[in-house]
């Protein structure tokens, strides 16, 4: 491997490195893009002079993988067991025992999502100012509380604030992981683990279904029915979880007791020049201090929904991130929850009991569970994210065309089964390589922080319309909302090529000033710039 014979001196975020200096490990077939050359020395703040040439990345990435991804992914597990276990309660009697009409219950789940998208960007905000360690566990709590008392709740008022609450509570936790993931690994790495905390969601829809089908036949135990102990008892779980969160949960590299002081050096240096390495020059990514944060992230929310492109050079990133981004994200989001709060109940209506509709539900996630790891894979060896959400995508497609066709023939339970087996085997592969492929093209903390809580949290309005797909009046065929989440796959694989072909445009022009040697003129501007510098490039 070359030796890297200038060390690299940061101050301030920006790259003091020599214009006509690269990369030395610039090809991939030469050297890993994550690997420090042998000898390098980092020179971050507080590792002045550190020699990281004995650092093993395969032995830190599998440390950080076995540090934070398990703990990571139970609290997944938890938060989508918690919000759709509602499904199943359903099935075991929740609307009859409260009174409620068909519609009623629908609103029930769509007053979630309101408070869950409002409160997603505050909650991301909170995370970097309160420490992952002291904030995802304290709404954890939170939301592990509200579950234990929707289980004593008389009325369908009741049950309707328990889940506003709800939302509230469950609100940081998505969005605020899928960011402190990338406070941790690299864009080629991070869809694999991403897919390791997402496929916690396709586990708990199969754990909801067997641990419903049990705590049912607690119907009777205290005077309560079941469905009131399937609310009561994952509840006390959650808390119990929350409170062993505290201690192990860790907050960044930087403060990493299990790792060495030259590992740490190692990750927080490659994290800070992820986004340039591909331009030939060193440009780090822009670290505001604590106080800074604040400010700089209400400038973000300024610029995403009111601050309109004064130039042709800003039309095409404002263009992509507004008019392509979120309909790809909507056309994962729509069947993403309408199938995990309206499976069991689909299922039922095919013409099983509630116990059979239950058990029904595990094969389809588990085998989704499998599939979102093995894309998600593949996706991080390519380096590529918008073909295998393509692919994805086409099979939600393929699946809902199955359900439509099946459903409107009659008589054919099992192919109607099948369609939604297909459906749901593409949802959860293509939902943690469309949020990694968010967080791979957005550079510098505050903005990839702000920038992914918006994504998210108005993306996470698609639950709001995908709660109302389903209605009683139109089972058992559903054909309704069958065709309404096709029609958003339909408009989300079209974003999908849109932003994958805006994304190559502005890497071609960027190219171009580079051949040119345009993007050597200021490196501070170019580090203040993140992913609008023309030394970033949008991975495809």
């Amino acid at each position: 491997m070359p030796v890297m014979r200038n060390p690299l001196r940061i101050r301030q975020g920006i790259s003091r490195e020599h214009p006509s200096e690269k990369y030395d490990d610039e090809s991939p077939e030469k050297a890993s893009p994550a690997r420090p050359a042998e000898g390098a020395v980092v020179e971050e703040p507080g590792y002045h002079g550190m020699d990281t040439s004995h650092v093993d990345p395969k032995k830190v990435l599998l440390k950080m993988d076995l540090h934070l991804i398990p703990m990571l992914a139970l609290l997944y597990l938890l938060s989508f067991l918690d919000r759709g276990n509602i499904g199943n309660a359903k099935i075991e009697g929740l609307v009859e025992d409260l009174n409620m009409t068909g519609p009623q219950y629908n609103w029930t789940l769509t007053v979630f999502f309101f408070t869950y998208c409002i409160c997603e960007v505050p909650s991301n905000l909170l995370l970097k100012r309160l420490r992952p360690s002291i904030w995802l566990p304290s709404i954890m709590v939170a939301w592990g509380t509200v579950m234990t008392l929707m289980g004593i709740v008389q009325d369908f008022k009741g049950l309707l604030i328990a889940r506003l609450f709800l939302g509230v509570a469950e609100a940081g936790l998505y969005p605020g992981v899928a960011y402190y993931i990338t406070m941790w690994y690299c864009r080629t790495e991070a869809q694999f683990r991403q897919a390791m905390f997402f496929s916690a969601a396709s586990v708990a829809g199969a754990f909801s279904g067997l641990l419903a089908y049990a705590i049912a036949k607690m119907d009777g135990v205290g005077g309560y029915e079941g469905w009131r102990w399937i609310f009561i008892l994952e509840g006390i779980l959650t808390v119990v979880v929350a409170c062993c969160a505290f201690f192990t949960i860790y907050d960044f590299p930087e403060t990493a007791k299990f790792l060495t002081e030259p590992e740490r050096a190692w990750v927080i240096h490659r994290l800070r020049y992820q986004g340039s390495k591909e331009s030939g020059q060193m440009v780090a990514e822009n670290l505001p201090g604590s106080m800074e944060f604040v400010p700089l992230y209400f400038v973000y929310l300024k610029h995403f929904f009111l601050q309109f492109p004064s130039s042709l050079a800003e039309l095409s990133p404002k263009l992509t991130n507004r008019t392509f981004g979120l309909p790809v994200y909507w056309g994962i989001v729509c069947p993403l929850y309408g199938t995990s709060l309206f499976l069991p109940s689909i299922i039922r209506e095919l013409g099983y009991t509630s116990s059979t509709a239950q058990l029904l539900t595990v094969p389809i996630y588990i085998t989704a569970a499998v599939l979102a790891v093995a894309v998600a894979w593949f996706s991080d060896r390519s380096g590529q994210r918008s073909p295998y959400i393509f692919t994805c995508m086409c099979a939600i497609g393929i699946g809902f065309i199955i359900c439509i066709a099946a459903s409107a023939h009659g008589g054919v339970p099992g192919v109607v089964y099948a369609g939604i087996f297909i459906a749901v085997c593409g949802i959860y592969p293509a939902f943690p390589g469309n949020v990694t492929w968010i967080s791979n093209n957005l550079a510098g903390s505050y903005k990839r922080s702000a920038g992914m809580a918006i994504h998210i949290g108005v993306g996470n309005l698609a639950g709001a319309m995908a709660s109302n797909f389903y209605r009683t009046t139109d089972s058992p065929k559903y054909l309704l909302g069958h065709g309404l989440e096709l029609a958003f796959v339909a408009v989300g694989l079209c974003a999908v090529v849109g932003l994958r072909w805006n994304y190559r445009r502005i890497n071609r022009a960027r190219e171009r000033v580079r051949l040119e040697g345009g993007q050597w003129e200021d490196e501070a501007v170019n580090s203040e710039k993140g992913d609008r510098a023309v030394t970033f490039r949008y991975v495809l």
